[in-house]
């Protein structure tokens, strides 16, 4: 776990700790891509659009839902894992902290454990 931060060392602890846990996609609304909330959009607008409100309700409710989708998955709207009452970014305002960037490293990511049949190899074996 790598973050960029700065202000007291035990909150910087505690951010890290937050950001293994909750394994936000970014910092701010801001860094979110533009692709990733168009997917989102269009998922949320069949969605609504199912639900045969009106077309001015139907956008409400996709805004609803993107601004949710927001706080969910960037690490200054999510609630914080050890008081679910503050915000990270409240955590961070009230400590005179801020976060520019993380990184997070998973041990054995994207390493695909290779299947064995040792039934085949003996019977390939046997053939020689």
């Amino acid at each position: 776990m790598i973050v960029d931060f700065t202000g007291p060392e035990q909150v910087g602890k505690d951010v890290a700790m937050h950001v293994a846990a909750s394994k936000p996609i970014c910092v701010s609304k801001d860094q979110v891509s533009a692709e990733t909330l168009d997917q989102e959009r269009k998922i949320y607008s069949a969605q609504a659009a199912e639900s045969g409100k009106p077309a001015d309700i139907v956008a409400k409710m996709v805004e609803g839902r993107i601004n949710k989708f927001l706080a969910e998955v960037t690490l200054l709207g999510q609630p914080f894992v050890k008081n679910p009452d503050v915000t990270v970014e409240k955590l961070l305002a009230e400590q005179k902290a801020s976060v520019k960037a993380f990184a997070m490293f998973v041990v054995g990511e994207g390493i695909e454990k290779k299947v064995v049949d040792y039934a085949a190899e003996v019977a390939a074996a046997a053939k020689l």
